[in-house]
């Protein structure tokens, strides 16, 4: 008996209409693991697996010359033990920008309804535990972001978490990155702005100011909404001068894990897992963030277990055996 993927059009009523006309049918794939056609009374755990800004579940597929891609993994850690049967889903939150936090946002549609009403789907049409209980969310960068925010604000639909490398402390992880913006401006000008906005696929070199550029300006659309402004969104920064806009970086702030965990600690400490790691070498000085993310999870009482690791951001996905063993012994694998 193999593991097999079924590669599921989910069409989605929470992203009908979205403001920046992405479709609302996503492909899912689907992991259905060994023996789930030949026991048909059997009902699994379930694993929501986040990609990073950039990607989708698809790319967690990927075939790769030095890696195993995420079936692999699931079929090994299974096989040996570790990770009782499972089925994991691999979600699209997607969008023209490159990604959404897994947030709702006017700038780019309501991708955590999105991800609730995806919950919905899999329970009703494969064998799930429906039980929070039974159901994980995971990711990394991104989607360790979301992972994180989801498991905060529905503790009732997810009750383990993992974050491999997520988001956190927007002062060190994202203002390096503003004065490249400045420099992309000053090169290209509004309308170079407009123009990656409408079509960053077409945009050459997507060298580091492009990627710089484009994820600043993603992060917008997802922390600071506004449809009155120019492009759906606010800025944190004035672009002719560079001068903070505190406004604007309040509202980026009030999404920060930073600022999210003292309303949201009971919800935390219902977890029956709650995991996070981050690189020593982390290059968007994330390792800083979650030292901080750890010690006031632990100051609020909140359970969890933190690990760093002497590695980067990129091509850690085999921290993922750390997460999906630990979900296995709550699981009883």
């Amino acid at each position: 008996m193999s593991s097999r993927i079924v590669l599921e059009m989910f069409a989605s009523r929470a992203l009908e209409g979205n403001p920046l006309g992405d479709p609302a049918t996503r492909r899912v794939p689907i992991y259905l693991p060994p023996g789930y056609d030949a026991e048909p009374e059997r009902r699994y755990p379930t694993v929501y697996i986040l990609a990073g800004f950039g990607s989708r579940g698809l790319g967690l597929l990927n075939d790769s010359l030095w890696d195993e891609n995420i079936q692999q993994r699931l079929d090994r850690l299974i096989a040996q033990g570790a990770l009782p049967p499972v089925i994991a889903v691999l979600p699209d939150a997607s969008t023209r920008y490159g990604g959404s936090q897994y947030l709702n946002s006017s700038a780019t549609g309501n991708y955590e309804d999105h991800i609730l009403e995806l919950v919905d789907f899999v329970d009703a049409r494969y064998r799930t535990r429906p039980e929070r209980d039974f159901r994980a969310v995971m990711g990394h960068s991104s989607g360790g972001y979301g992972a994180l925010v989801l498991g905060m604000r529905h503790p009732d639909v997810f009750g383990l978490v993992a974050d491999h490398a997520g988001d956190v402390d927007f002062e060190l992880a994202y203002k390096p990155d503003f004065p490249k913006v400045l420099r992309f401006y000053l090169q290209k000008g509004r309308e170079g702005i407009a123009n990656l906005l409408a079509d960053p696929a077409a945009y050459r070199p997507k060298d580091g100011l492009f990627f710089a550029t484009l994820n600043t300006l993603a992060m917008a659309a997802a922390y600071s909404p506004n449809p009155l402004a120019e492009w759906g969104f606010d800025l944190p920064f004035d672009l002719e001068t560079g001068a903070r806009r505190p406004e604007v970086w309040a509202q980026w702030l009030a999404h920060d894990p930073l600022h999210l965990v003292a309303a949201h600690r009971d919800a935390l400490r219902s977890l029956r897992l709650l995991f996070l790691d981050c690189g020593l070498y982390d290059e968007y000085n994330l390792l800083y963030g979650a030292r901080q993310l750890s010690q006031r999870l632990t100051a609020y009482g909140v359970p969890h277990i933190y690990e760093e690791f002497p590695d980067g951001h990129r091509g850690t996905r085999y921290r993922f055996d750390v997460s999906l063993t630990l979900m296995g012994q709550v699981w009883g694998a």
